[in-house]
């Protein structure tokens, strides 16, 4: 089942049918799965986002599932149980994109912190930040293993002192007294398992289960929700029941756009950047160092995709402001890999790619960023001028996604006095179906397929897509002009084609950012740009002036230090020609 047809679901199929029982704003994870648990119970359900699908926050991930440690310091119980249950959920269900991540705190000191943390777990993020040594990361680490005592996927914790540290990570800071390793687990490639979340959706409801991506939320009229096609300018009066608002951190801008002025969210900016730099990918041995910095935030380090990882940042922002990965969160970043590996040298020549995204985090007052609640919520109220009911997600976390997701369908479902026909628990995700669950399986697998494009291609399609590869290998062996790509040749022309075709491609942005991980690995060049946009137009309908603009566009997108591309900053004046403006309120 694809989403490719834009007369079936993208905005067109909406307007041949204005009405479902729940509409649903907002097509990043939460969104995503929400509609995916909605049309696993029958509902008639309809997705908009307003640019491309999971092109907001929630692109802008650390690329963990993990339950949350540090929340524990917090009181977080309830979260930190749900989070590594999830966790230990995602690794059966997706285990195409989620897999174990080795995970080391180096440790400085032995008993820094035992007296703030008390007072921190009892005022909830007051005082002042203090590094956590030995024994509160061991405590930390006790209670973080029994969460995952039922049902448990992962090892438990292991304590090392300096010598065994430093012979096991041989780069670390001298200074190091101590390391703790752990197991939570990698999403390597979120968009993508968001895309198969979207996709699980329309599969379950058929004609009953619509997404359209540009499509904007933008007004209330008569208790129908004024959706506008944002590639074309068309608008059109949507009926629903429930109206389910997972704008994330645009959840007010949503709501305000609906006629309801709302405070719920304080959302913090995270930045992130990627590393093209051989001697720190080796010096992580495969594991994400994940630890304190001098002011107290905690940052990863996280080898990922031939490249590193290094983030985050917890930044309060206006979401009238431009998101973006500032210079002076460049320097951070680079401080803090020097303090952990203080005889690699990092420069700014080594970063292929930079991205930011806002958290959608509660309103917090005067709470410090790193203290504000990872929890969700849901908020209701009447849709202005009519008898529909709007729930707003507040918060909500990529761990928690299918939990989020099943705590909003059933207040939908509530709503509607329906009844909960099944579970989402335990069904697997996409690609995740039939995932060959050891070398022997996998091995099989690839027997099976690799008469098709042989066997190591067939292993890279297996490694990116799951078991939906079989798909994309079958529309390969039907395109004879099929061909690697000069620039990125893990990746074929009819590869791509496929991915325009049967995925909502609309842009060459999605292409280069989501549908693939060009972007992020730095491999989007202007020329592999060029050859990616030639390889897709005559599936998209593209001419020689559309392909220049996309180009431009795309690689515009790609440099920004905003995931979401130009659009947010852009004048009209400076858009490339023939490119929509999709600037608009959620």
């Amino acid at each position: 089942m694809t989403f490719g047809n834009r007369q079936t679901h993208g905005f067109a199929g909406l307007a041949a049918r204005p009405y479902a029982d729940v509409l649903v704003v907002g097509g990043g994870i939460n969104g995503a799965a929400t509609f995916r648990d909605l049309a696993m119970q029958g509902v008639d359900v309809a997705l908009v986002e307003r640019r491309d699908y999971v092109s907001g926050a929630s692109a802008a991930s650390s690329h963990m599932i993990h339950g949350g440690i540090r929340y524990l310091e917090n009181g977080e119980f309830r979260l930190v149980h749900e989070a590594v249950t999830e966790r230990n959920g995602l690794l059966r269900i997706a285990p195409h994109y989620v897999r174990p991540l080795q995970t080391t705190i180096p440790i400085y000191s032995a008993f820094s912190g035992i007296l703030s943390a008390p007072f921190r777990f009892l005022f909830h993020g007051g005082g002042k930040a203090r590094e956590r040594g030995a024994v509160l990361i061991k405590v930390g680490l006790v209670i973080y293993d029994s969460f995952s005592r039922s049902g448990g996927r992962v090892p438990r914790h292991t304590f090392h002192g300096r010598r065994r540290s430093l012979a096991a990570l041989p780069a670390l800071n001298p200074a190091v007294k101590y390391t703790a390793t752990y197991w939570d687990a990698s999403v390597h490639d979120p968009e993508r398992l968001a895309i198969d979340v979207l996709r699980d959706g329309i599969a379950a409801g058929g004609d009953r289960a619509r997404a359209a991506n540009y499509a904007a939320a933008v007004g209330a009229d008569g208790g129908r929700v004024v959706l506008r096609d944002e590639l074309t300018g068309d608008e059109i009066s949507f009926a629903a029941s429930v109206v389910i608002n997972a704008s994330g951190p645009w959840t007010d801008l949503t709501n305000e756009a609906l006629g309801d002025r709302t405070r719920y969210m304080g959302g913090t900016k995270g930045s992130h950047i990627v590393l093209d730099q051989p001697e720190l990918l080796e010096a992580t041995q495969g594991r994400e160092l994940f630890f304190e910095n001098s002011d107290g935030r905690i940052v990863l380090i996280y080898p990922i995709k031939g490249r590193v990882l290094v983030g985050t940042t917890d930044i309060e922002h206006d979401m009238g402001d431009p998101i973006v990965c500032t210079e002076d969160e460049v320097d951070y970043f680079i401080d803090l890999v020097r303090s952990v590996f203080p005889d690699i040298p990092v420069e700014r020549d080594r970063i292929v790619f930079r991205f930011s995204g806002v958290r959608p985090l509660p309103g917090h007052g005067d709470l410090a960023p790193g203290f504000v609640s990872r929890d969700y919520r849901i908020e209701a109220a009447p849709l202005r001028g009519g008898d529909a009911t709007v729930l707003s997600l507040v918060g909500g976390k990529w761990t928690t996604f299918r939990a989020s997701a099943e705590t909003l369908a059933d207040r939908a479902l509530a709503v509607m006095a329906r009844p909960r026909r099944r579970t989402t628990k335990g069904v697997a995700i996409g690609g995740g179906r039939g995932f060959p669950s050891n070398d022997r399986a996998r091995e099989t697998w690839l027997a099976a397929h690799d008469a098709v494009v042989g066997r190591d291609r067939a292993a890279v399609l297996l490694e990116r897509y799951g078991t939906v590869a079989g798909e994309v290998m079958r529309t390969i062996e039907q395109d004879a002009a099929d061909t690697a790509l000069a620039g990125a040749p893990s990746y074929s022309t009819g590869e791509l084609r496929h991915l325009a075709e049967t995925e909502g491609v609309v842009h060459l942005d999605d292409v280069l950012l989501r549908r693939t991980s060009l972007a992020f690995t730095g491999a989007a060049t202007p020329e592999t740009a060029r050859e990616v946009a030639e390889a897709i137009a005559g599936v998209l309908g593209w001419d020689a002036a559309r392909i220049d603009a996309e180009v431009q566009r795309g690689l515009e997108a790609v440099h920004a230090a905003d995931p979401v591309g130009p659009a947010l900053g852009s004048d009209a004046e400076t858009r490339p020609a023939g490119i929509p403006d999709t600037r608009t309120a959620r």
